[in-house]
């Protein structure tokens, strides 16, 4: 999942820098969003991931872009694989995301333990979650 997440990112990104050289003008969210389905063609392995996960990397890629532009941040950079703490974000959809005794289920990827101070938590309020596995290959959940 991690990797599909950093792939699609990474791919967009590179997608983006070739058109803004090329014409002066970057892509758009529509443009990137649009073009998931042949990467997924394209790329087969694609299709183990949350469909969700990969739309939220082109949306937190356009989000970096526009924060650019806008001289907030400095330009997006490439994920690396190296970095010790990777992360991919979903979305509460149709009751894909479950939290359960100690438990939290996520699409495509099964239960994962809960840290501590969230196992109480009612899962009627849950919106967004975004898993990070450390590089000891720990599993950390941050429920927003």
């Amino acid at each position: 999942m991690f990797g599909c997440a950093r792939f699609v990112f990474n791919h967009f990104l590179a997608r983006w820098n070739d058109t803004f050289q090329e014409t002066g003008r970057g892509l758009s969210y529509q443009t990137c969003a649009t073009g998931l389905p042949a990467l997924k063609k394209e790329w087969p392995w694609l299709k183990d991931a949350d469909s969700i996960a990969l739309q939220s990397s082109v949306r937190s890629l356009a989000d970096a872009f526009d924060r650019f532009f806008r001289k907030q941040n400095d330009p997006p950079r490439f994920k690396s694989k190296r970095n010790p703490v990777q992360s991919y974000t979903t979305k509460f959809t149709n009751g894909n995301i479950a939290v359960a005794c100690d438990l939290l289920k996520l699409p495509k990827l099964g239960g994962c333990a809960l840290p501590s101070p969230v196992k109480s938590m009612d899962g009627s309020y849950l919106l967004r979650c975004v898993e990070t596995a450390q590089a000891s290959t720990s599993f950390r959940s941050c429920v927003k």
